[in-house]
């Protein structure tokens, strides 16, 4: 569950291949109770008895408010809602961090060179209506090995420039809004304020009506400068965070780039 999307599959058992898979936009239902109401009735799975969500928000107790999107919920009263036996809510970015050591090789995209450690920490950051951040931490106890996902909020750690243009972004968002975390560069609505900002900086007129993924096709068109240098400084800033999280984790297992944008980036 994104600020913009909520995203559900049925799983017969553990295991299991994920099927009936739909998207939802997060902006037509009041509520999460009732896009989940939708999804069954669509998709006419049988009844789940468990359920877990992934969802892209800090979780701490029962109540469950998100970040960049207005639904707010109890996890007990939902899970008695959807008529489950159990409901787990855990955030979005640390069930993406679960998913790691299942990942087929042919589903990732290696940038970079060298190989990462098996065995070691892997980081995993990526940009979508937020930034999300998370790591898996590999244990062994009395012979049993696994991994811990960490919670974390790393997207809201202050940003850090290293170029002038890159300190003008900086400097110019910590005026508007008192602190500039990367997640105010490094998201969706954050690379629309990015090319706004580079517009204002030059004097010249942006283009109200351009979102997110209007820039990213301009800027792999290369029909707008701006688009094109929004990008450019939209990756060089998760440049950093990334880097700034390898050297955190001591990610000797590798820095995997996850959400809903890199995949149109991806040349």
């Amino acid at each position: 569950i994104g600020g913009t999307n909520a995203r559900f599959a049925w799983q017969a058992g553990a295991g299991a291949p994920l099927q009936a898979q739909r998207i939802y936009p997060c902006a037509q239902y009041p509520s999460l109770r009732d896009a989940a109401l939708q999804y069954l009735q669509d998709s006419g799975v049988p009844r789940p008895q468990l359920g877990c969500i992934g969802i892209a928000n800090p979780v701490d107790g029962d109540a469950v408010r998100m970040t960049n999107h207005h639904w707010s919920f109890s996890i007990n009263e939902l899970q008695q809602q959807l008529g489950l036996q159990r409901l787990l809510v855990i955030n979005d970015f640390k069930a993406l961090a679960l998913a790691l050591p299942s990942l087929p090789d042919a589903v990732l995209t290696r940038i970079g060179g060298g190989d990462p450690d098996p065995r070691g920490v892997k980081a995993l950051i990526g940009p979508g209506t937020g930034l999300g951040v998370s790591g898996l931490v590999p244990y062994r106890i009395d012979g049993a090995a696994g991994w811990i996902a960490l919670d974390g909020e790393g997207g809201h750690t202050s940003a850090s420039a290293h170029t002038p243009r890159e300190w003008q972004v900086v400097q110019a968002l910590t005026a508007r809004h008192g602190h500039c975390s990367f997640e105010r560069i490094v998201c969706g609505p954050g690379l629309v304020g990015l090319y706004q900002l580079l517009c204002e900086f030059d004097g010249a007129k942006a283009d109200a009506a351009l979102t997110a993924a209007d820039i990213v096709q301009r800027a792999q068109a290369g029909t707008e400068a701006h688009c094109v240098e929004a990008v450019q400084l939209f990756l060089a800033f998760l440049g950093t965070a990334a880097g700034n999280l390898a050297l955190t984790l001591g990610a000797r297992g590798g820095v995997y780039l996850g959400g809903g944008i890199l995949p149109r980036l991806r040349e």
